[in-house]
């Protein structure tokens, strides 16, 4: 395991021992958390923004698309617990 070295603003170390022990952890096990935390954050979002990307690509390729409506309307009903068909895909123009 590497070891690294944090200076931290003396306010900043001081909230961090405050919420440590509120959590029940040393500042040390707080700090390793929350870093790992925002790490996976931020992992996610590049990973969705990626997603993003591709998604965008691959529908100016192939120009093949949903209609916002069905989706939504697909997306109610699952969450209503109801049955429904997806929507299906359709060939949009360009603009």
């Amino acid at each position: 395991m590497a070891t690294t070295s944090l200076k931290l603003p003396d306010a900043l170390k001081q909230r961090i021992n405050t919420l440590a022990e509120i959590a029940g952890k040393s500042p040390h096990a707080f700090m390793v958390e929350v870093i790992a935390e925002q790490t996976e954050r931020v992992e996610k979002r590049l990973a969705f923004i990626q997603s993003a990307v591709a998604a965008k690509k691959n529908f100016d390729e192939s120009g093949m698309g949903y209609e916002a409506d069905q989706v939504h309307a697909y997306l109610r009903s699952k969450i209503n617990g109801s049955s429904a068909s997806p929507p299906s895909a359709k060939k949009y123009g360009k603009k």
